[in-house]
């Protein structure tokens, strides 16, 4: 019987008013403890300003080679969210289904869901996954991934469409 590794994630927060010690991170522990419940290697979570820091953080992140890296913070349309933006350039697959669900959950919630930009792709074999940086954002992120997320690191493994 093979023994499969334990899968591994990323956490990286977005936030400059956390990473400047002035407000709480409260999504990066949530997303920690989610990852660690199903036995996951789990690394973070980082706290960054947001714009160039989160991608220096995400191109560390993926040179690492996780199975999966996910964001939270930076997908609105303040001035300073770029979040999208830094991680458009290091993904070589979009995954736009993804995406949409994760809009369409947030708006049962909340019409603001509406205005999160954030992403979903595959940088070589790892998944990345922009979430907003509100707790429900990530609550109703969560539950999306809960659904997807085996599935799509079995396929970036080699596995089959069973």
């Amino acid at each position: 019987m093979t023994t499969l590794p334990v899968p591994s994630a990323v956490v990286i927060v977005a936030s400059t008013r956390a990473a400047a010690g002035l407000a709480a991170d409260t999504t990066g522990p949530r997303l920690v403890a989610w990852f660690e419940e199903r036995l996951w290697a789990v690394t973070g979570p980082v706290v960054v300003a947001d714009g160039e820091p989160v991608a220096v953080a995400l191109r560390s992140a993926l040179a690492d080679g996780p199975d999966v890296v996910v964001t939270t913070g930076g997908t609105g349309v303040s001035p300073t969210d770029a979040t999208p933006e830094v991680t458009s350039p290091l993904l070589d697959r979009r995954l736009p289904g993804v995406e949409e669900e994760l809009r369409r959950r947030g708006l049962a919630q909340t019409p603001l869901a509406a205005l999160s930009r954030g992403l979903v792709g595959i940088a070589g074999r790892t998944l990345v996954v922009n979430l907003p940086g509100s707790t429900g954002g990530v609550s109703d992120g969560l539950a999306v991934l809960d659904e997807l997320l085996d599935h799509v690191i079995d396929q970036l493994h080699g596995g089959g469409h069973d």
